[in-house]
């Protein structure tokens, strides 16, 4: 099944989905660091193919990828797309992910650095699939871009 061939300017190198047809009739992709089949949605290819990034690319373990982490904020339950850990487990990188079609603006980068307020990562990425923006938080607590590895 080809669903994602719609998605064809995205940055993130495509790669076969393994996909089924859902009890309602949609489509579902194997979200193998979960271990569960996920409904295919737009952002959610887009996290499929960061993942895959992280893994292949960039060499992280599927062991050191956590989706959909849990987050408090004001004591109300949220959900990180993507928290990396370290070799201790402490989370290093944040990845939100939104579908190709939701701009990546201010209030999206506003959404990371809130969650990272209480996760305490280094790094946070925000991305679209077809933009990726990358910053790095300082000693001080300031954030400052920087690239991200393609």
């Amino acid at each position: 099944m080809e669903d994602n061939e719609k998605y064809t300017d995205l940055i993130f190198p495509p790669h076969e989905l393994r996909c089924r047809r859902g009890a309602k009739g949609g489509s579902e992709v194997w979200a193998p660091t979960r271990r569960a089949w996920l409904v295919l949605t737009p952002e959610e290819e887009v996290r499929r193919r960061v993942v895959r990034h992280l893994m292949e690319r960039l060499a992280v373990p599927a062991t050191h990828i956590v989706e959909e982490y849990p987050v408090r904020l004001n004591g109300q339950p949220q959900r990180a797309d993507i928290v990396v850990v370290d070799m201790e487990m402490k989370p290093w990188l944040v990845v939100e992910c939104k579908a190709p079609e939701v701009a990546i603006n201010q209030a999206v980068i506003d959404q990371v650095a809130r969650y990272n307020s209480v996760i305490g990562a280094r790094q946070v990425v925000v991305t679209n699939g077809r933009i990726v923006r990358a910053f790095v938080k300082s000693e001080n607590g300031t954030y400052a871009e920087c690239s991200f590895p393609l």
